[in-house]
């Protein structure tokens, strides 16, 4: 299971948010070079960038990106925002994987171009829900899709990766949403990131025993309630 901290960007500076509220935020650091490298050192396998501005559609991170990408070795992973195909490919350039949310659900036939042209393992697919509904536009739209018939979706049309959240869950520190997280990775050639709600590493190993693909750390990493090397032992 990869340990992924998660960076999250608004107008250059790392933010956390609560339950996706960008009037309930906290300032970490205003350099976001230095909390990858950081974390890098700390024995990341891989750091999930997310650029808030840009899921909000309130301005863009796009240079802070591709600056963070760029000062690590290891893989980087960018979502927020990438709703054209011109901006995925793009991010592709100085990304290793490129996580599809809004897009993917308003427009089949660009992703499935996408596919064809960089292949499952670039793209990941989001699958972002409030109690079970999938959410999009920066969480601030519910739809009536359900978590299990979307992933469902994507899988026959070939996506193999997927990152779930569920947004009540996420910067609330309350814990990991297990139950649709163990049926989403129970579906055959599903590589899962599991996201939202760690705040100890209980929670780590909890969600260890699923099995997924990948863990991503957040408010509880930056409140220093859990640690990287620490969350590498499990």
């Amino acid at each position: 299971m990869k340990i992924i901290p998660a960076i999250d960007l608004m107008e250059g500076n790392v933010v956390r948010l609560y339950r996706g509220n960008p009037d309930k935020k906290t300032i970490y650091s205003d350099n976001p070079v230095e909390i990858a490298k950081k974390w890098e050192a700390a024995g990341a396998d891989m750091i999930h960038l997310v650029d808030l501005d840009a899921t909000l559609r309130i301005g863009s991170n796009f240079e802070v990106l591709r600056n963070v990408a760029k000062s690590v070795k290891i893989p980087v992973q960018v979502a927020g925002g990438l709703r054209n195909e011109k901006i995925i490919e793009n991010t592709l350039e100085f990304a290793q994987r490129a996580v599809i949310g809004t897009l993917a659900f308003k427009d089949k036939t660009t992703i499935d171009r996408l596919l064809t042209a960089y292949g499952k393992k670039k793209l990941v697919i989001s699958v972002d829900h409030n109690d079970g509904l999938i959410v999009v536009n920066g969480w601030q739209e519910t739809t009536k899709i359900s978590l299990m018939d979307a992933v469902n979706e994507f899988v026959e049309m070939g996506f193999s990766e997927y990152l779930s959240t569920n947004i009540s869950r996420d910067g609330t520190l309350q814990g990991p949403d297990l139950e649709p997280l163990q049926e989403i990775n129970e579906i055959n050639n599903v590589n899962l990131i599991v996201s939202g709600g760690i705040s100890n590493i209980e929670d780590v190993m909890e969600v260890k025993k699923l099995n997924p693909f990948g863990v991503i750390l957040g408010k509880a990493l930056y409140e220093n309630q859990i640690t990287i090397e620490g969350a590498k032992l499990v």
